[in-house]
């Protein structure tokens, strides 16, 4: 990966003091100490390749960047890493290079195992949070084809057994215990009013109120709180402790309370 633009610079390997065998060959336009430097950062901060991964697993003061060659113009520079890299993986080094060098884009295609080795190496990790205008496509907003297509591709993806939330109930669920805030409550309250409602002016078709209808025939529908308790509760002599009536009722004096005191 190249810095700048400049005449020309310089090929550089990694690789660890003890061994000859170098672990990656790159090129620079300024030194080998300051491009070193600059990959001991960015594996700090968990850019994840090979390479890095490799570099991670080592003390620093273990590692080293050699100058392999100094060559004129740009072009030639590229060409030269390329070089570099096949006479180093034919004399058997095992270098870390995800491409075979060069300028710019290299089109480097991942084989299964570069995939699932990537994933195994990935497990675990904690992820970067980049919330707000840190976030590159923070502000943007995909297609309404690029959202159909999503819908189209994950239909009926997780639901039934597929959902791996499937058959969890209490604390086995993931969301068992999760409150949401006033705040959040308020917000979601002021979205669904008016036209933020997806049943905002809509009306159920004859054959839906029917269907409705006929799901409901022969359960009781108190027409009210007071009538539902009446039926459940006083006339079947039940007193529930969460029930508002319930707590109302026991706090009034009974007839027979009543007619004993006026005797």
């Amino acid at each position: 990966m190249m810095e700048t633009t400049t005449a020309g610079g310089l090929v550089y390997g990694i690789r660890l003091r003890r061994e000859v065998e170098y672990r990656y060959v790159g090129i620079t336009t300024k030194t080998a100490s300051r491009r070193f430097h600059q990959h001991l950062r960015l594996a700090a901060e968990g850019r994840k390749t090979p390479f890095y991964d490799w570099v991670r697993k080592h003390d620093p003061a273990d590692l080293i960047a050699d100058e392999l060659d100094w060559v004129e113009g740009l072009p030639e520079l590229g060409r030269a890493e390329i070089e570099w890299i096949s006479y180093l993986r034919r004399e058997g080094d095992r270098l870390l290079n995800l491409s075979a060098g060069g300028l710019g884009p290299t089109g480097v295609v991942w084989t299964d195992e570069m995939r699932e080795a990537a994933s195994i190496r990935g497990t675990g990790r904690k992820g970067l949070s980049r919330p707000g205008p840190a976030n590159p496509f923070y502000g943007g907003k995909h297609s309404p084809e690029q959202r159909s297509k999503w819908s189209e591709d994950r239909r009926g993806t997780y639901s039934g057994a597929d959902n791996p939330n499937f058959g969890k109930f209490g604390a086995d669920h993931p969301s068992f215990g999760h409150t949401v805030s006033d705040e959040t409550r308020q917000l979601l309250s002021e979205a669904k009013k008016g036209a933020g409602n997806p049943n905002f002016g809509k009306k159920a078709s004859d054959e839906t109120r029917a269907k409705m209808s006929a799901v409901r025939k022969g359960r009781p529908m108190p027409s009210s709180q007071r009538s539902a308790h009446t039926r459940h509760h006083t006339n079947k002599g039940i007193e529930k402790a969460d029930c508002k009536y319930c707590v109302e009722d026991s706090a009034k004096p009974s007839l027979s309370s009543e007619s004993e005191s006026e005797s």
